[in-house]
């Protein structure tokens, strides 16, 4: 059978979410967790792979176990055995082909930023103290939606076949600390949202116009797109799926 794991984690400690041969990962602690708990050797697949100190608020997985199990139970005992910066949400069965990736419709991201020095997010927000035009920010994330070939904010070293996204929404909006930016697509590259939050810094601070971003889309070129920032302020916060993949109880 089946299950899916919907969880979240603080991703500080972790390089990254899939298993590394010489670091430690979410995904190897949950599968030690699991395989411990149920005493037969667990692996589980992410719905993706979040980069060396990214956060998911929401992240899902699948395994295979063929024994019954009282699912609540195995939440508390997979809480009460991980550490503090992963947490279990819930334990579902689903239909036997359901894959937490590839069956995923759409991947939300937020990033945030501080726009003024914090003590007490500044490991989970990215500061930029400098005004930002957020306006023109906003004009940049409507140029966005308009391309679906983002070659330029992807990693160079990578296996992807395609280079085509579906982004069906990206803004940012205010709040009292500082800005975030959302965004919303089918997938993403490696390092996709970082590079393209970078360029959108570089637009709020005037060093690029929002139009430029034709170019740089244009060029498939990831030098002619801005920095990438850091890791610890990106949040992979909702993956959504199809309504018929879960088994009812």
């Amino acid at each position: 059978m089946r299950y899916f794991l919907k969880l979240a984690y603080n991703g500080k400690a972790y390089h990254g979410w899939q298993n590394q041969p010489n670091a430690i990962s979410v995904q190897e602690v949950i599968e030690k967790a699991l395989s411990t708990i149920l005493k037969s050797d667990i692996a589980i697949v992410g719905a993706g792979r979040t980069d060396t100190g990214v956060h998911a608020s929401q992240m899902f997985a699948h395994f295979e176990y063929e024994d019954s199990f009282n699912t609540h139970d195995l939440v508390y005992k997979l809480n009460s055995f991980l550490p503090k910066d992963i947490a279990v949400h819930s334990i579902f069965e689903v239909k036997a082909e359901a894959h937490a990736r590839f069956d995923a419709l759409s991947r939300t991201y937020h990033y945030k930023i501080s726009t003024s020095k914090n003590v007490f997010d500044y490991d989970y927000a990215y500061q930029v103290q400098q005004s930002l035009d957020v306006e023109a920010m906003n004009e940049a994330c409507k140029i966005l939606l308009t391309y679906n070939d983002f070659q330029c904010f992807s990693k160079s070293n990578t296996d992807v076949k395609t280079y085509y996204c579906d982004i069906k929404e990206a803004y940012w909006t205010k709040s009292e600390t500082g800005l975030k930016f959302t965004i919303t697509a089918n997938r993403f590259l490696r390092n996709m949202v970082r590079a393209i939050v970078g360029t959108m810094v570089n637009i709020g601070l005037g060093k690029l116009q929002p139009d430029d971003l034709h170019g740089i889309i244009a060029s498939k070129d990831r030098s002619e797109a801005g920095f990438s920032v850091p890791a610890h302020g990106l949040y992979l916060v909702e993956i959504v799926y199809p309504e018929d993949i879960r088994i009812e109880q």
